[in-house]
């Protein structure tokens, strides 16, 4: 069975347990603690627990605090639980398009270009959540079919127990001192990858419009033996467990690995010299979903100010303007002027390319 299949049987039978559970129990109005956090809030939440359940796809827990988020939503929302899975960007859109005569997510979470592809397969639905308009307009589709709820800056992750000279740049991780030590997500079926090709880009001579020198730099990467291995999710548990000397990933895995997860000292989060890019990461309401009202409830809580906070608290960095972060979460966000901003519809146009070029650079395809 493959793991979308897998993946859609588990969801499935989650749904119809809680589908069954919701059914024996009636729902009664439950007042929200504190008042509402916007104007309809309560209604939203009385027909969220009417349907009880909210399938998230794409959301795995160690990822860009996804757990903080769950775990805040429930203490809001009782009665309202959350299933969520952890496909990759590119293999959740192909798993909405599989699923379309009969959707199993009610939202869908992946970088940025992948949210333009969703939307152009007709698979998501118009939503404008709180805070919408509060999005600079290249963030957000007009209509609200996806936008996005924060950004992401690559970095190097290195483990210093296993690596003695942390690398600074992209010229010095093709030294012979990192043979067998990097790991980054497979720009094919991540988000996360093609990010970090783009990245790549950026700090040898590329740009969102020349993205070649970025599978170059990766293909060389490779063909010097510094590679250790590609990976599909994100793995991170891999990572604070030690098995991991350095990850082509996102800073902020690395900084709740430092500050969060025990790793401390032992953990070095290095911003590339020649330049780095940030990623837009983007949400949508799924159309046809099974749980709108849910879906809704958990999209607008999301783009609260309390929801774009905890994102910054997982050392994620939000992307409603404005949002007033605690002094000790900002000391922990601290600024890097090598990092350049990545156009959506740029990378998703540029997508087949790094597809294509990946493959023949690192597997001769």
């Amino acid at each position: 069975m493959s793991l979308w299949k897998k993946t859609a049987a588990a969801l499935m039978m989650a749904a119809g347990t809680f589908a069954a559970t919701t059914a024996a129990t009636p729902a009664f109005a439950q007042p929200l603690e504190g008042g509402e956090l916007y104007q309809g809030e309560q209604a939203l939440y009385d027909a969220a627990r009417d349907e009880g359940l909210v399938v998230s796809f794409d959301t795995g827990p160690t990822w860009a605090n996804w757990a903080a988020q769950f775990k805040a939503f429930k203490a809001r929302y009782p009665g309202v639980e959350i299933v969520y899975n952890d496909l990759g960007s590119a293999a959740t859109v192909v798993a909405l398009d599989k699923s379309r005569n009969r959707p199993q997510a009610d939202t869908a979470y992946y970088f940025a270009g992948s949210a333009l592809d969703a939307a152009e397969k007709g698979v998501v639905a118009d939503f404008k959540p709180v805070n919408f308009d509060r999005l600079p307009e290249p963030f957000r589709h007009p209509a609200g079919q996806w936008f996005t709820i924060h950004s992401l800056n690559v970095a190097f992750l290195v483990n210093t127990k296993l690596v003695k000279q942390v690398p600074q740049s992209w010229a010095d991780l093709l030294g012979e001192a990192y043979r067998n030590s990097v790991v980054y997500l497979d720009p094919r079926t991540a988000g996360q990858g093609q990010v970090v090709t783009i990245a790549a880009a950026f700090g040898n001579g590329g740009s969102m419009d020349d993205v070649q020198p970025g599978i170059d730099y990766l293909g060389r990467l490779h063909k010097a033996g510094n590679v250790l291995r590609t990976v599909g999710t994100t793995p991170y548990a891999q990572f604070v467990k030690g098995e991991i000397p350095i990850w082509i990933g996102y800073e902020n895995d690395g900084l709740k690995a430092k500050y969060v997860d025990g790793m401390g000292d032992d953990v070095a989060v290095v911003i590339p010299a020649e330049a780095s890019a940030a990623a837009p990461y983007a949400i949508s309401l799924v159309k046809d979903g099974p749980n709108p009202n849910a879906g809704k409830l958990w999209l607008n809580y999301i783009m609260t100010d309390k929801g774009q906070t905890t994102f910054a608290e997982g050392f994620v960095r939000p992307s409603v303007p404005g949002v007033k972060l605690p002094d000790e979460v900002l000391a922990k966000l601290p600024e890097a002027p090598q990092i350049r901003p990545v156009d959506v519809a740029k990378a998703r146009d540029a997508k087949p390319a790094i597809d294509a070029g990946w493959s023949k650079a690192v597997l001769g395809q």
